[in-house]
C-alpha cells in the first residue's frame, strides 16, 4: 500500500466547491493515418486496457482515514470499470470549435469521483466544422486530479498511451489482474497511529510542517519589503472564482513567432509569447474600459538546469514575475521591456526549448501536468489578500517528433489549467507540429464571452506580425550603398593610408613621388 505524500494530500484537502485541483489535457487526432483510415471506440478501449498495467494510478483509488487522522492511502479498486473512466460522446451539429470549448469546459469543471481512480477520458467525435483540422478528426480529453499525478516518477497517464510511429504496436493482451482486498479502517487507524510515532523522526513532523508553512510567508514578506514591485492593479481576473470554467484557444505558426522575436535583438520566443499575451490583455481590457494605468504582472515558470541531477531527471522549477507592458502602446517597446526583464542570470540558467522537447526527458503532457501541480501549490501558498500577479503564463514546448494513438496522428495538444481565487486566468502555451497554441482558462463568470478574448489574442499577434512584415519590406526596398574598392598601401614607416583604385592624376602622382623621397631620407 502506498501512502499519499504530504504535498499531494495538500491538493486533495485544498479542493472546494468552486475550485478543484484538476488538469485537463486535450489531444486531437487525424484518424486517416490509422490502419484502414478509421479508429473505433472499441479499439481505443482495447488499447487502454492493454496498457493499464504500466501505471498503478489507472486502477488505484484513495482510501481516507476517519477524521483524516493520517494521509490517505492508495488501494486497488475492487470495482474497477474501464468503461466508467473512458466515455464516448459526440458534439451536436454543426460540431464547431465553440461547441467543443463549451463541452471540454464543462468536463473540466466537474469534480472527479474521489471514491474511484482519479482520472477520466472522453473520446469526442463530431468535430465536423473545425478549421485547419482534417475531416473526421476526433479528440481525447483526459482529466486527472493532481493527487494522482506522479510525473516525477514518469507515470504520467497520457504519455503511456502514445507511440512515436504511425504503425501501431501489436495490441498487448491484458494482464490478469486480481485486486487486493483493501485493509479495514481499524487496521488503517493502527497503521496511522504507529506511523505517526515511528520512526522517531516523524515525531518532529508537526514542527517541520509549521516551519514549512511559515517559510513561504516569511520569504514572501521579505521579498515584498526588500524588492517591492510596482503596485499590482486588480482586474476582473483577481477576484473569487465560481465553479464554472471557460476555455478558448488560438493556433499560430511557430515561424511567425520567430519573426516577432527578431523585432528585438536577443529576444527569445518566450519573450514574444509574453508580449503577445500582454498585448491581448491590453486590447481586451481597453475595449471593456477596464485597462489599468500601470502594467499587469504575470507569473511564469522557468525550468532550471542542475548539474548535480542525473540525466533524465526532472527539472527544478523557478517562478518569475514579469511585467507584461500592458501600459505600453508601442508593441515593439513592450517586447523590449519584457526582454529586459527576462534577460537575467536566472533565465540564462533556464532549460532551453530543445531540451524540453526531448520526449525521453520531458513528455509534453507530463511537463505541463508538473507545471500545473506547481502552479496550484504556489497558489495555495500565496496570500489571497495581495495577489502576486494578475495571471499565469506557462510555456511548454511539445515534442519534436509526431505522436500517434493507434496509428492516428496527433495534430493538436493543449490543456485546461486549474484556477483559484485571485488567479482566475491561466494561459497554457504549448507547441506542436510547427504551431504554437495559446489556450487561456477562465472563470466563466469573469469571462462570459471567451471568444472575444481569444480574438484579442489574435489581434495582438497580427499587430506584431504586421510590424515584422513592414520591416522586412523596408529592408527589401532600401537602396543599396555604393561600394568603392579600397587598397591598403604597404607600410613604409608612416601611418597606413588608403587610396581609391581610380587612376591617379598627374598632381597626385607628383605628390606621392615626393612622399616616397621623404620616406627614404
Amino acid at each position: 500500500m502506498r501512502q499519499l505524500s504530504e504535498h499531494d494530500a495538500a491538493f486533495l484537502y485544498s479542493d472546494s466547491a468552486h475550485a478543484n485541483s484538476n488538469v485537463t489535457l486535450i489531444h486531437i487526432y487525424d484518424q486517416s493515418t490509422a490502419p484502414g483510415g478509421r479508429v473505433r471506440f472499441k479499439d481505443i478501449l482495447a488499447h487502454i486496457e492493454g496498457r493499464l498495467h504500466r501505471s498503478p494510478i489507472f486502477r488505484q483509488k484513495l482510501k481516507r482515514l476517519p477524521f483524516d487522522f493520517d494521509f490517505p492511502y492508495w488501494v486497488e479498486d475492487d470495482n474497477f470499470d474501464l468503461e466508467f473512466h473512458v466515455r464516448h460522446i459526440a458534439l451536436p451539429k454543426p460540431g464547431d470549435w465553440r461547441q467543443f470549448c463549451i463541452q471540454v469546459s464543462r468536463i473540466h469543471a466537474r469534480p472527479l469521483d474521489l471514491n474511484r481512480p482519479l482520472w477520466e477520458m472522453y473520446v469526442i467525435e463530431g468535430l465536423d466544422s473545425f478549421v485547419d483540422l482534417p475531416p473526421g478528426s476526433f479528440a481525447l480529453v483526459t482529466k486527472l486530479h493532481h493527487a494522482a499525478l506522479d510525473v516525477e516518477e514518469g507515470s504520467e497517464i497520457t504519455s503511456l498511451l502514445h507511440d512515436t510511429t504511425p504503425k501501431p504496436h501489436p495490441p498487448e493482451p491484458p494482464e490478469p489482474w486480481f485486486p487486493e482486498t483493501p485493509p479495514g479502517e481499524i487496521s488503517m487507524m493502527a497503521r496511522g497511529l504507529i506511523g505517526s510515532v515511528w520512526p522517531p523522526s516523524r515525531l518532529v513532523r508537526p514542527g517541520l510542517n509549521l516551519m514549512r508553512t511559515l517559510a513561504p510567508m516569511v520569504t514572501t514578506f521579505v521579498n515584498d519589503v526588500l524588492n517591492r514591485p510596482a503596485r499590482i492593479a486588480l482586474t476582473r481576473f483577481n477576484a473569487p472564482v465560481s465553479p464554472y470554467r471557460a476555455f478558448e484557444t488560438r493556433r499560430f505558426p511557430l515561424d511567425d513567432f520567430k519573426r516577432i522575436r527578431d523585432l528585438v535583438p536577443g529576444a527569445r520566443i518566450n519573450d514574444a509569447v509574453l508580449a503577445v499575451c500582454g498585448g491581448a490583455l491590453r486590447h481586451f481590457l481597453d475595449m471593456q474600459g477596464e485597462l489599468p494605468a500601470v502594467s499587469l504582472w504575470a507569473m511564469a515558470p522557468v525550468y532550471m538546469r542542475d548539474a548535480e541531477h542525473e540525466p533524465g531527471s526532472r527539472r527544478e522549477v523557478a517562478w518569475i514575475r514579469v511585467q507584461l507592458g500592458t501600459d505600453i502602446a508601442d508593441p515593439v517597446q513592450r517586447l523590449r521591456a519584457i526582454h529586459d526583464q527576462t534577460s537575467s542570470e536566472l533565465m540564462e540558467r533556464g532549460v532551453g526549448a530543445r531540451e524540453l522537447t526531448d520526449s525521453r526527458l520531458h513528455a509534453s503532457a507530463a511537463t505541463l501536468a508538473f507545471t500545473s501541480k506547481f502552479l496550484t501549490r504556489a497558489a495555495m501558498e500565496v496570500d489571497k489578500r495581495a495577489p502576486r500577479a494578475n495571471c499565469t503564463i506557462t510555456n511548454v514546448p511539445g515534442p519534436d517528433e509526431a505522436l500517434y494513438l493507434i496509428g492516428a496522428r496527433m495534430t493538436y495538444f493543449s490543456a485546461l489549467m486549474p484556477i483559484t481565487d485571485g488567479q482566475g486566468l491561466v494561459f497554457a502555451v504549448t507547441s506542436y507540429d510547427g504551431k504554437i497554441i495559446v489556450s487561456p482558462t477562465f472563470c466563466r463568470e469573469q469571462m462570459p464571452e471567451p471568444e472575444v478574448f481569444a480574438q484579442s489574442i489574435r489581434d495582438s499577434f497580427q499587430e506584431y506580425l504586421a510590424i515584422a512584415d513592414t520591416r522586412r519590406e523596408l529592408k527589401k526596398t532600401a537602396p543599396a550603398r555604393k561600394k568603392t574598392t579600397r587598397t591598403t598601401l604597404i607600410r613604409t614607416g608612416r601611418p597606413e593610408a588608403t587610396i581609391s583604385s581610380r587612376p591617379a592624376t598627374p598632381r597626385k602622382r607628383r605628390a606621392a613621388k615626393a612622399d616616397d623621397h621623404a620616406a627614404k631620407d
